[in-house]
């Protein structure tokens, strides 16, 4: 099959990842624990090896500062339920996927906060807008690193100067940016840094960290509750980071497998593998071009953007459609509709039946955009 579906999960993983979930399943798959048997000592240590991975790729404040969670949207739960009060104000905008959208819509339907939803042009917001929004009730700026619908990246570095001028707190969810787009958190004042293990960092799935600046000390509360594999003795979750967050047996098998995914990217290069996926979405804007009936979503500026494109489809086929023959008739796999980003869609005129997306990999060839374009010449050749 030629996997276009990397925006959702990256498939294939680097062999790395592979080998060494089998051998730490097959050999040192216990429950973490700092004062146990050497096998839970050493699934405790694996724990910790990818936590400093982590604080090194990022180069955050220190490892104990990330948080291992579900997934990206667990992170961005913990964050956005940790920190907002009653009374609170949020900023966010409309290319939010819904791990943004949704928790803070349910906290203002509950009539606990109230938000501004910055509106984007073409894809990409401006600091300006984001600072206009801010109200002196802001307590968090929420906002993508790159949409996942476009690929656009937004200027972060900008719109963090302006969220600490203004004393309140930037979360940024790095869903489709981390391992693609640099991200330097001594650089870039962002207090919360939410992201995936299984995408750009190609770890397996049920991965996912939350990075917690020195700004929110104590100022995040609890996710979820229970056993710490440490202190036992406390009524209440223990305080000490970063098993506050991280109640429960965690996943460790699945951050075994992140750590090497984490390393494998380090390796080759954070920009060097943007580009090489920027260069095979050039193809099909060239394409998209001179293509009747298509057009590309957003604006495209390959010195702004990740590795997912959208398209707009001719008329008389929908995207589900297309992606359903795709499947089928030609092993390739996209991803079409609302990408969980309906107020983007809404922006663009997509809503409600969506677009095409598509997003390559360091795996993915020029071949391999070929013949996906190749398909998409011949399922439209009647339709066009």
């Amino acid at each position: 099959m030629i996997y276009l579906d990397n925006a959702a999960t990256s498939f294939p993983k680097p062999e790395p990842v592979y080998q060494e979930l089998d051998r730490f399943a097959r050999t040192s798959l216990a429950n973490p624990g700092r004062a146990g048997h050497r096998m839970a000592m050493a699934a405790e240590k694996t724990l910790d090896d990818v936590r400093h991975a982590l604080n090194q790729f990022f180069r955050g404040e220190s490892p104990d500062r990330w948080a291992f969670t579900l997934n990206c949207t667990d992170a961005l739960n913990m964050a956005i339920k940790g920190v907002l009060r009653d009374g609170d104000h949020v900023v966010l905008t409309d290319l939010e996927h819904n791990s943004i959208s949704r928790p803070i819509r349910a906290l203002e339907k509950a009539g606990r906060i109230t938000s501004t939803r910055v509106v984007s042009r073409e894809g990409y917001v401006t600091a300006e807008d984001v600072a206009a929004a801010i109200t002196p009730k802001t307590r968090l700026v929420a906002m993508t690193h790159a949409s996942n619908v476009l690929g656009t990246v937004q200027p972060i570095e900008d719109v963090a100067k302006a969220v600490r001028a203004a004393d309140a707190l930037l979360l940024i969810d790095a869903a489709q940016s981390a391992g693609v787009v640099p991200i330097d958190l001594k650089e870039t004042p962002i207090d919360l840094l939410a992201l995936p293990g299984h995408k750009g960092l190609y770890g397996p799935t049920g991965t996912g960290t939350l990075y917690l600046g020195p700004r929110v000390d104590g100022r995040v509360n609890a996710w979820r509750e229970g056993g710490t594999g440490g202190d036992s003795s406390s009524e209440t979750q223990p305080d000490l980071r970063p098993y506050f967050y991280e109640a429960g047996s965690p996943n460790v098998l699945g951050v075994a497998g992140l750590g090497k995914g984490i390393a494998w990217v380090a390796e080759r290069g954070v920009e060097a593998l943007r580009k090489h996926e920027v260069e095979l979405l050039q193809q099909v804007v060239d394409w998209a071009e001179h293509a009747d009936g298509w057009r590309v979503a957003g604006l495209w500026d390959p010195e702004r953007h990740a590795g997912a494109l959208s398209l707009f489809t001719p008329e008389g086929i929908s995207p589900q459609e297309l992606a359903g023959i795709l499947d089928v008739s030609f092993d390739i796999a996209v991803r079409p509709g609302l990408h969980c980003a309906p107020y983007i869609h809404r922006n663009l005129g997509s809503f409600p039946d969506g677009l095409l997306r598509l997003s390559p990999s360091p795996f993915t060839s020029h071949d391999d955009i070929r013949q996906f374009l190749d398909a998409l010449s011949e399922i439209t050749a009647g339709v066009v």
